[in-house]
């Protein structure tokens, strides 16, 4: 049986690999994808690297879910810290578009996107991929409710799709000033 310290070290050894395959990812594409190069970034040995992970999907399938993990987490703090403050809906917009622009947009974020539209191609991704935006649809979930949008389920899609797209654009093009509250009042106002 493995003791406390050893279990400790085989998770973060996992989450190096992962943390580094959606580095690889988000620098050279889904196709620059080598064992070699996540290895090499995560400073393995390639034994190491395929012990934890046999194949290529199951390791880009945990690598989604732990940055969706992650960012889903970091993103709870941000409404949390907010959710008693009885925020207006355009409060909340530009809450969320604060939240937005702090967030670091590197090579992992570029990795998760290019995951997701691997997800098209790979059907061994696209519950991983279905797992991811039902983290994200759970969390706009409780932040319509927070807002005492009337039937938020329904909105949620919608909300998660816009700012996924919004935050494509403001990657494809590097410009950080996309704007956010604004076309998320419309959606959230023009629903009620």
């Amino acid at each position: 049986m493995a003791g406390p310290q050893t279990r400790d070290r085989l998770v973060n050894t996992r989450e190096t690999i992962l943390h580094a395959a959606l580095k690889v990812v988000g620098e050279q594409g889904v196709g620059g994808l080598t064992n070699r190069r996540i290895a090499r970034q995560a400073e393995v040995s390639l034994g190491t690297l395929t012990y934890h992970f046999p194949s290529q999907t199951a390791l880009l399938r945990e690598a989604m879910l732990l940055f969706v993990e992650e960012e889903t987490a970091k993103l709870t703090g941000f409404v949390d810290a907010y959710r008693e403050q009885g925020l207006s809906v355009e409060q909340a917009a530009s809450v969320v578009e604060q939240v937005i622009a702090k967030l670091p947009f590197g090579t992992d974020e570029l990795g998760a996107h290019e995951l997701y539209l691997q997800a098209a191609r790979d059907p061994g991704l696209q519950d991983a991929a279905a797992r991811c935006f039902a983290a994200y649809d759970e969390l706009a979930l409780v932040i319509l409710r927070t807002l005492g949008v009337a039937s938020p389920e329904r909105l949620t899609g919608p909300v998660v799709a816009l700012i996924a797209g919004l935050q494509l654009r403001r990657l494809a093009t590097g410009d950080d000033g996309v704007e956010v509250a604004l076309p998320l009042m419309m959606l959230v106002r023009g629903a009620s």
